[in-house]
């Protein structure tokens, strides 16, 4: 059975959603992927539907609409959803450091090239293939599966760790066992904590602070490993 992506492309331009259109249906058609396309005329109009909808993949995303523009619009989808892979449309260089803050995967300049085109859409696969690893978890007599990714941080509390993530859960299972569970993308801040690269917003000699608000304690001389795993971060 062919793999499913479901793509959402937010332009106020209808000759543009058209184009990408046509370019995400050839791409699918290329991979044997199935591709299934929303169109949304405005980041209001995208916004209002996507209250019902949060399953999107991939966001294609203008820049440049009207009253609210693409940037503010990712700020407020990335409030809740950290996994799907927004690429931005733009016709200006001027935003792209925007970007950093809503870790948007590529910009991509108009007028659009197909195979610049297709190729950030295949780093989007990549990326949400990585997204799919999940944390099998048995906490209170139910069974959890955590996306890892969506894991902000875990301590150590006597022979319990906490994960905190959407929600916090308590286990009675070791850091260490934990790690071996996780991916690179976690670094280990001594041995009371477990930190996702990823949701680090800045780091300074004696403490780690999380995109949450969280902040974690940094052990002594661990400044520079944090900061080279963060680098090295694929």
């Amino acid at each position: 059975m062919c793999q499913t992506y479901r793509i959402a492309i937010c332009d106020d331009l209808a000759t543009d959603r058209n184009y990408l259109s046509s370019l995400c249906e050839i791409w699918g058609s290329h991979n044997s992927y199935h591709i299934q396309i929303s169109e949304f005329t405005s980041a209001e109009n995208f916004l209002f539907n996507y209250a019902e909808k949060k399953d999107f993949d991939i966001l294609l995303l203008d820049i440049e609409m009207g009253a609210m523009d693409g940037v503010t619009m990712a700020r407020k989808l990335r409030q809740d959803n950290q996994t799907v892979q927004i690429i931005f449309i733009t016709g200006y260089a001027d935003y792209i450091s925007d970007g950093y803050e809503v870790d948007a995967l590529h910009y991509l300049m108009k007028p659009i090239q197909e195979e610049k085109f297709f190729t950030v859409l295949d780093r989007a696969v990549t990326k949400l293939i990585k997204n799919e690893k999940v944390l099998n978890i048995i906490s209170q007599g139910e069974m959890i599966r955590l996306p890892i990714c969506q894991i902000n941080y875990a301590e150590v509390n006597s022979n319990y760790i906490t994960i905190h993530s959407q929600q916090t859960i308590t286990l009675k299972m070791t850091l260490s066992e934990l790690e071996k569970k996780l991916d690179s993308h976690f670094f280990r801040a001594g041995r009371s904590a477990l930190v996702n690269l990823k949701k680090i917003s800045r780091v300074t000699k004696k403490e780690i602070y999380l995109q949450d608000g969280s902040i974690i304690p940094l052990p002594r001389g661990a400044y520079e490993k944090v900061n080279r795993a963060i680098i090295n971060m694929d």
